[in-house]
């Protein structure tokens, strides 16, 4: 159902202003959310990596933060969420740090609820909570295809799902969800990876369909190699690789993919949904 011109004034749009030279007789009304400052942003997967740089730009954009983790095999993440919680705080931001996996709605429920509670709404989400289990497909496991497919896409999902309630309710929101380049470009070995980071993309525009109604943009990320702490386990002829087909010669910084991010939750990409910007450096040209 389409909303009403009312509000814009009676003189909003003139079919003809275009070839007679006339202007609006009312300007269009400014954003009540413009800026950062104050704004409540929930980054998932926001311990390591990208996420926690994803967390630091919102902390230095004067966001409250809120971030959620899991506990991985062989890594204390925990630390390393109160390392990400304490740089943020640094920063001057409200942060709340909490484990939560993404693949389980109560537990999703139960993050966000408790996040709203804290800070009032939510304005940012970001679907950054990821994971990665390569193998050829003929070797692949259900246990290896369902747990990237559940992380990947159920989670994002999960959290979509959660927080468009309150979007909606507001009338004001934004999702940026991380996909891949393996999504469009799969190389050897990485079927349920590439399959979810294309699933992802696919809920990106359709939830960018449902909720761009209610003031609502839906967008994603497309990053090529990222230098993180999963970056450093590949081989290092994966990584010459990479950088020798970037048509920029690197790989990305965190930093590169976390600007972007902030970018679409800004009032500067006011008018960008349902779109899957490619931030790998050109490697997408070769």
């Amino acid at each position: 159902m389409f909303a009403s011109f009312e509000h814009f004034g009676s003189g909003a749009w003139d079919p003809d202003a275009e070839h007679s030279g006339t202007t609006l007789e009312q300007p269009l009304p400014v954003p009540v959310s413009a800026g950062f400052a104050g704004k409540v942003a929930v980054v998932t997967g926001g311990a390591t990596g990208l996420g926690r740089c994803i967390a630091m730009e919102f902390a230095r954009q004067r966001c409250r933060v809120a971030f959620c983790f899991v506990d991985l095999p062989g890594r204390d993440v925990t630390e390393q969420a109160l390392l990400t919680e304490t740089a943020c705080t640094a920063m001057g931001a409200e942060v709340y740090a909490a484990r939560c996996d993404v693949r389980d709605r109560g537990s999703v429920e139960r993050f966000l609820a408790d996040t709203a509670q804290r800070f009032g709404t939510v304005h940012f989400l970001v679907n950054n909570a990821g994971i990665a289990m390569d193998g050829a497909l003929w070797r692949m496991t259900d246990e290896a295809w369902r747990d990237v497919l559940d992380t990947n896409v159920t989670g994002a999902f999960n959290c979509i799902r959660t927080v468009s309630p309150i979007f909606r309710k507001q009338h004001y929101g934004k999702v940026v969800s991380v996909s891949a380049h393996q999504a469009a470009r799969p190389g050897f070995g990485v079927a349920n990876y590439a399959a979810s980071k294309a699933a992802l993309e696919g809920l990106t525009r359709a939830a960018a369909v449902e909720l761009g109604p209610a003031n609502v943009n839906v967008n994603a990320v497309a990053p090529g190699f990222i230098r993180t702490e999963r970056m450093s386990m590949l081989p290092r002829e994966v990584i010459e690789r990479a950088q020798k087909h970037s048509v920029l010669g690197r790989v990305a910084e965190p930093e590169d993919v976390a600007h972007v991010i902030t970018f679409l939750c800004s009032e500067e990409a006011r008018h960008i949904t349902g779109q899957t910007l490619v931030v790998d450096g050109g490697l997408s040209l070769e």
